[in-house]
């Protein structure tokens, strides 16, 4: 039997004390982590910017050469898409775009034309449904500035709760 289970009158304490140690250790370390996953993930979004031509090439050829961009093009929508939603959506395999996103590769045996077929669905939904409010250029059809393509990297912050929860949640586990 657990020490402590036929206690409650000792938990609250317990959990009191547990509750101050994270409180601590989050005010410590999460801001900085916050803002060095930031910065990771602009540059990652500036990455895929420039691979999808700012937003105006999502093609399954793109999305088959650079999988890892799905998360960001995921965030770049509006409202932001989930993974789930993205699935009801295109009516894709959940196993192909888990990899993609986790794993940054298409599955090597893939059915060519049924992975193309998925691609197109996913590129679609996405062009759809990107952000025309952080993307200027996308609703006025110029090329857009240098300062408006690092104000749109700043989408960035769509992707950082998601993953700096992931990268503190690592870190107290150590």
């Amino acid at each position: 039997m657990p020490v402590n289970a036929d206690k409650p009158h000792l938990w609250k304490p317990d959990i009191a004390l547990s509750v101050d140690f994270y409180n601590n250790w989050f005010m410590q370390f999460a801001p900085k982590a916050y803002r060095d996953t930031r910065i990771a993930t602009t540059q990652l979004v500036e990455s895929a910017l420039a691979r999808t031509a700012n937003l105006t090439n999502i093609t399954s050829a793109l999305l088959r050469q650079h999988p890892e961009v799905l998360p960001i093009l995921r965030m770049a929508a509006a409202p932001p898409i989930a993974r789930d939603r993205l699935l009801a959506l295109a009516g894709v395999s959940p196993k192909r775009v888990k990899n993609m996103e986790e794993r940054q590769r298409i599955l090597p045996r893939a059915d060519i034309a049924t992975l193309d077929a998925e691609l197109t669905k996913i590129s679609q939904i996405i062009a759809r449904l990107l952000d025309k409010d952080i993307f200027l250029w996308l609703e006025s059809g110029q090329q857009p500035t240098d300062s408006e393509v690092q104000k749109a990297a700043q989408c960035a912050d769509r992707l950082c709760g998601a993953i700096a929860v992931l990268f503190l949640t690592r870190s107290f586990a150590l």
